[in-house]
């Protein structure tokens, strides 16, 4: 299969150790390293000031900011905040989503050393979620919060944890006590932007992160200036395209994440490129306005999640004109957050293949929060979905296999976090007595005898329970590959069978895709009963199980949910994620239900 995009062989180095432990690093030398952004947005207004760097939907078209005026409203909202005496102990609270003037902020911000803590946009529009906002409130004490409609967010800018702090709007309304943004951009001449420019270093914190909470209250990741000005010097050492050519993506990750916040924005910024914003999601309801966005203007990189991937391969099938403008130009396909069903992938290597003879490169990395994200990367193309790479310029890996090979894997470099905020007992439970970042991910290499073949992902060890029988049963994994067995009736599903004989499974329903199959759903007290989808699941089930041996893989029995993940109970994180142990907990009755040989609604093996 044709392939053109320019790539980097994967070149590594593996070091085994008398313990039994596994170091690999990259052979590649850690290209240079700007010290702060401010340093890129001074690069690009300087070399191409009238470039698009950052665009917005206004009416039919966009509203873009190119890269010298981006310059010169950053400085002067930098002198507004310092004019406000705001400084590195003065978090600026970032409560609504993407958005030019989130950005403007962000970028103001880290400008002048005032560190800024975007958190999901759920947290203060769903009023049950407003624990959580309270949560980062009381954690990080900020002097300012922003919203882009104050009307929008007025249950929560009166949230009693804000009483004290000053609420910005882009868009004031009749709001009362409320700061219009625009007063930001009108600066002050009081204070000196360039002495406070100038005492920014590499180690200044530029954003507290908040994580998922998938298992706990979220903590804060102090994200330094290094770690995002490194991973990009990575990014580019991986991927020489991006040097090679400004990148241009039209881009719904929400930035409240370290995927669409961190990699993505900064990958723009770094490398000149524009950033056009999404403001579609792939759910239903949002994503024709996906589809409209990439007909008004499309990119040469586009990045999803594997949800995103399936709903925008089917916009592209259907429209021929689309399919022509988004692959003609495509340099690279990249996924994230959960493995890209093989169909999935082997349906936009087809596309491509259509359009222009050739198949961008298509992969995904792999890296969290605190590792600013990307460590490993799969920088030369793969035959198949699934594959994270190596090592990243920089990194050190250290890898504690088990019997199987299946290692758990710990990270040293540069681009990883010195500790989360104001949290020094969970800091120092994270690091090894190496100084090794302790991920709790567990990943396989492709081929134990050639590391350059890169490693898969393999899980969370958290994950992973036992059997009554004793047999650990690797949950992450087997997540994955019943994802595609029952693709694409299942959305997403948790994997049960802790402490007891067999391993079931609970399935959220991609209803859209049921619906089109001719099926249709009766709820049964929080459990969907459809002969048809049964017996349909039920035989998927069976000629998957005829293919496997052993009890810590085979599925015997099955329920469908009627009830979506719900945010407000935690069943389901602000990023996407399913916390597996609250749905377990919360849905208790139809796991019960589940192992009920006589329940009704039940696929059975």
């Amino acid at each position: 299969m044709k392939r053109t995009t320019e790539f980097l062989k994967h070149a590594v180095t593996r070091t085994d150790r008398d313990d039994g432990t596994i170091l690999l690093t990259s052979d590649y030398t850690l290209g240079p390293v700007t010290d702060r952004t401010g340093d890129w947005l001074h690069n690009w207004a300087d070399k191409a000031g009238d470039r698009v760097f950052i665009a917005e939907r206004s009416g039919a078209g966009w509203r873009e900011e190119s890269y010298i005026a981006t310059l010169q409203k950053v400085r002067a909202i930098a002198a507004s905040l310092l004019a406000r005496g705001m400084g590195p102990e003065n978090p600026i609270l970032i409560m609504s989503g993407n958005g030019v003037d989130h950005g403007l902020l962000t970028l103001a911000a880290q400008y002048v050393g005032v560190p800024t803590v975007p958190v999901a946009e759920q947290y203060s529009l769903i009023t049950g979620a407003h624990g959580r906002l309270q949560h980062a409130i009381e954690l990080v004490r900020p002097k300012m919060a922003y919203v882009i409609d104050a009307e929008q967010y007025a249950a929560a800018i009166v949230h009693p944890a804000l009483k004290d702090v000053e609420i910005v709007a882009t868009r004031k309304r009749q709001a009362g006590n409320v700061t219009s943004f625009d007063s930001l951009l009108a600066g002050d001449n009081s204070v000196d932007v360039d002495a406070a420019f100038a005492s920014v270093t590499p180690d200044t914190v530029a954003k507290i992160l908040m994580t998922s909470g998938s298992t706990s209250l979220p903590k804060g990741v102090l994200t330094t200036q290094k770690m995002m000005c490194v991973n990009q010097a990575q990014l580019a050492d991986s991927l020489p395209f991006l040097r090679a050519r400004p990148p241009r993506i039209v881009d719904w990750l929400p930035w409240n994440h370290v995927f669409g916040g961190s990699h993505n924005f900064n990958m723009i910024l770094a490398n000149g490129g524009n950033l056009y914003i999404d403001d579609g999601k792939p759910v239903k309801g949002l994503f024709d306005r996906t589809l409209e966005n990439h007909a008004l203007i499309t990119g040469n990189i586009v990045f999803n999640v594997p949800m995103g991937f399936s709903m925008l391969l089917e916009g592209l099938r259907k429209d021929a004109d689309l399919r022509q403008r988004f692959f003609e130009n495509l340099d690279m396909v990249f996924y994230a957050g959960a493995s890209l069903p093989q169909d999935v992938w082997e349906g936009f290597e087809t596309l491509a293949m259509e359009v222009k003879g050739e198949v961008p490169l298509m992969t995904s990395s792999w890296g969290l929060t605190e590792t600013a994200p990307a460590t490993m990367i799969q920088q030369e193309p793969t035959e198949s979905s699934g594959v994270i790479g190596v090592p990243m310029t920089g990194v050190t890996l250290k890898l504690i296999p088990d019997s199987d090979m299946r290692c758990e894997v710990r990270a040293k470099g540069p681009n990883i976090m010195d500790g989360y905020f104001e949290d020094p007992e969970k800091t120092a439970a994270t690091f090894d007595d190496e100084g090794f970042f302790i991920t709790g991910d567990a990943m396989a290499f492709i081929d134990p005898n050639d590391a350059n073949r890169g490693m898969r992902f393999d899980g969370r060890l958290s994950e992973d329970f036992k059997l009554q029988s004793g047999t650990w049963v690797r949950a992450a994994g087997l997540r994955l590959e019943l994802l595609s067995t029952l693709a694409p009736f299942a959305a997403d599903l948790v994997v049960t069978g802790q402490d007891r004989n067999e391993i079931g499974l609970m399935i959220f329903p991609n209803r859209e895709a049921i619906q089109a199959a001719g099926y249709t759903l009766d709820d049964d007290n929080g459990a969907y009963v459809c002969p048809k989808l049964l017996a349909d699941l039920e035989l998927r089930l069976k000629e998957r199980a005829a293919g496997t041996s052993g009890s810590s893989t085979r599925v015997t029995r099955a329920i469908v949910l009627a009830e979506p993940q719900s945010l407000v109970d935690g069943e389901i994180t602000a990023k996407g994620n399913l916390n597996f142990r609250t749905v377990l907990i919360r849905r208790a009755e139809l796991v019960t239900r589940l192992y009920n040989n006589d329940a009704t609604g039940i696929a059975k093996l």
